[in-house]
């Protein structure tokens, strides 16, 4: 019931101590200090906070990354988890973690000392606009659309739409080989996500050593300086291996 005091989890570790801070935050106002519950050599992030449903607003979710971050200053191994899980007691966590525990063992040595890079490009409206217009097959049906009346141009204007949809995701392809195929041999793995909008033409992930980080980096300022009159990068991270992890916490799970 609200008011009564539960536990925040923010992320699991692989680590051999017995007990760690990393630090204090400010959640909802009230000053929290994070602390660790553990099984063997894994554990939780936490902090003692009323039981409620919290919402993911900005604050909140700022909130929830920055611990997270504070966490990847310190660990080699962080396994994110989703925002706003919230557990009665240290005993309903320590059997949460029980229950996820061969799945973190198989997870750690894939994610440790690897980050999250994330990239996303967005085509220019005039250069995709001039891709467009040299486009004979789609300028001539938009010719045909516009010299029709509206209930002739019916079809025409759903055959146009097809067109100017399959010369996106042509664009789309070619951006596929030309900066994520160019990407993806640096990283130990790669997941591409469906773009966001009518301009978006590569929408990635990337899991990457951190050791290789400095080379992916220079590997995308090249690329960018190549496309940069044609797109626009927009470069995230490090962040932990949100795109590569799936692990779904239940607060049910815990009674």
């Amino acid at each position: 019931m609200e008011g009564e005091n539960g536990i925040y989890v923010f992320c699991g570790i692989q680590t051999e101590e017995s007990s760690h801070s990393f630090g204090s935050i400010e959640f909802e106002g009230e000053e929290r200090e994070t602390y660790t519950i553990h099984y063997k050599d894994a554990a939780m992030v936490v902090a003692d906070v009323p039981v409620k449903i919290y919402h993911p607003n900005k604050d909140n979710l700022m909130m929830h990354q920055q611990v997270i971050s504070s966490v990847m200053k310190e660990s080699d191994t962080v396994i994110p988890i989703s925002f706003g899980n919230v557990f009665h007691t240290t005993e309903d966590v320590t059997v949460l973690l029980k229950s996820l525990y061969p799945q973190l063992t198989a997870l750690f040595p894939k994610i440790k000392d690897k980050i999250e890079i994330g990239l996303k490009v967005i085509g220019k409206k005039e250069w995709l606009e001039k891709n467009v217009s040299q486009n004979d097959k789609v300028m001539k049906k938009k010719q045909v659309v516009q010299s029709k009346s509206e209930a002739a141009g019916y079809f025409d204007r759903i055959q146009l739409g097809e067109m100017a949809k399959d010369f996106f995701q042509a664009i789309q392809n070619d951006i596929q080989e030309e900066i994520h195929d160019e990407l993806a041999p640096i990283a130990e793995v790669t997941q591409t996500n469906e773009p966001i909008g009518e301009k978006m033409l590569l929408n990635a992930a990337y899991l990457v050593d951190r050791d290789k980080e400095e080379i992916f980096d220079e590997k995308v300022n090249e690329l960018h300086e190549k496309w940069k009159d044609r797109v626009k990068f927009n470069y995230t991270g490090p962040w932990p291996a949100y795109n590569f992890i799936n692990i779904k916490l239940k607060v049910e799970e815990s009674s």
